[in-house]
């Protein structure tokens, strides 16, 4: 089969291929006969169809596990101890908020215990959980009465322990003296008799003789114990009569919620 180009008159015109062009030279014109190419892609079209795979894999940038730091510029990663905090060695949270079981418990046992003793560094302990936890107890047995005194306990608690702090302190010596937030603290853990006198006549009435000698007994009992911290505390060891009589003041005032 020859090319060439077959003319209307039966003549054929006879034409070479352009290898400059992929075109076959023609008398009469120019016809391609090659494949038609195809539009080259974009390079980045083609990019994408290589890594498309790596694309729709999510990948992992946590570096075996661990989480990734930032640079800070210099090369190194950051310190995270550069605050000056020692995070490794940082006290339990219990005992940042000033809440050490070991000083209740003993304190605890001195009040309930009449004959019993505390360190003077378990009664410097301004400890506050333990007489918060009593406040509300005694409230709480208060309502079984049907009544609501918790204004009143807090107000007369405050007053009180305003009046002892500043009596505590003139009588103290020069050397040694007592915090507001200590004085609070004992005052309120020898409020626990009270609480359990509150307790029983939600149960049995005392308005009577007999009543009325069981509630002098729990605010003596009250006085003895926080006397006797107050004592071991300031070291005012022939004073405690002293120390004891504006106690019973207090805790009277507490005893006459709990019967009426």
């Amino acid at each position: 089969m020859s090319n060439g180009f077959w003319m209307d008159d039966g003549q054929q015109q006879q034409g070479g291929w352009n290898t400059q062009t992929n075109q076959q030279d023609m008398g009469w014109g120019q016809f391609d006969y090659s494949q038609p190419q195809q539009p080259q892609q974009p390079a980045g079209n083609d990019y994408y169809q290589q890594n498309q795979q790596q694309y729709q894999q999510p990948q992992n940038n946590y570096y075996g596990g661990q989480m990734f730091m930032p640079n800070t510029g210099t090369g190194v990663l950051p310190n995270p101890a550069a605050d000056g905090e020692d995070y490794e060695n940082e006290p339990p949270l219990l005992e940042e908020l000033g809440i050490n079981f070991s000083h209740i418990k003993e304190k605890t046992i001195a009040v309930l215990n009449p004959t019993g003793s505390a360190t003077v560094e378990v009664i410097a302990d301004q400890d506050l959980a333990g007489p918060l936890v009593f406040c509300l107890l005694f409230g709480a047995a208060l309502l079984l009465h049907g009544k609501l005194s918790f204004g009143f306990i807090y107000g007369v608690g405050g007053l009180g322990c305003v009046g002892i702090y500043a009596l505590m302190n003139l009588m103290a010596t020069d050397e040694k003296n007592i915090s507001f937030t200590c004085t609070a603290s004992v005052l309120g853990y020898c409020l626990l008799p009270m609480a359990l006198l509150s307790i029983v006549t939600a149960v049995l009435s005392f308005k009577g003789i007999v009543g009325y000698l069981i509630s002098s007994l729990a605010v003596l009992w009250c006085s003895s114990a926080s006397s006797k911290l107050f004592v071991i505390a300031l070291s005012m060891d022939h004073q405690r009569l002293l120390v004891a009589y504006p106690c019973v003041l207090l805790y009277s005032v507490f005893a006459l919620l709990a019967i009426f």
